[in-house]
């Protein structure tokens, strides 16, 4: 069965230039998907960071109030900044979408559905300092410093067994 639509070289011609105007939208959307781009900061400030639309982490920023925690703290805050960062990647590039091939729904859910597989919501964000809340205040209860160990072979170097940042 021949397709009524090519029965005529002006119907191919007609179908030619929808495929070619819709893998420029495609290119577009390409595009415009690539500029993505969201940055997310903790709700004391302590740090702010920015994804690309890959997930990516493409800028890091972390207040001088970092010197305050350890680094597991400041491990904890960022990552849960990068994912909050992440999770917020579907919506972003649902918007490009819409905006670029609004008339092909099935190609949307895909891909936004890959993204958000991809980069779940992370869980609520608890209270500001919530990554310090395990460690009291006033230092009770912390683990006392780490003393070096030195090896039978070793001589003593005159170097005090403490770190410069704890005096």
């Amino acid at each position: 069965m021949v397709d009524p639509g090519f029965d005529s070289v002006e119907g191919v011609d007609r179908w030619v230039a929808r495929a070619r105007a819709k893998a420029e939208r495609y290119q577009a959307l390409k595009a415009r998907t690539g500029e993505v781009v969201v940055t997310e900061a903790s709700r004391d400030g302590l740090v702010t960071v920015t994804v690309d639309s890959t997930g990516n982490l493409t800028d890091l920023r972390i207040t001088d109030r970092v010197r305050e925690l350890s680094g597991a703290e400041v491990a904890a805050a960022v990552l849960a900044q990068v994912r909050r960062a992440q999770a917020k990647l579907p919506e972003k590039v649902r918007q490009v979408m819409d905006a670029t091939i609004a008339d092909d729904p099935a190609t949307i859910a895909t891909v936004v559905g890959a993204f958000t597989e991809r980069f779940p919501e992370p869980p609520p964000e608890e209270p500001a300092d919530a990554y310090r809340a395990w460690r009291p205040a006033d230092g009770a209860g912390a683990p006392p410093p780490r003393k070096r160990v030195r090896g039978p072979d070793e001589e003593d170097d005159g170097w005090v067994d403490q770190s410069v940042l704890d005096e």
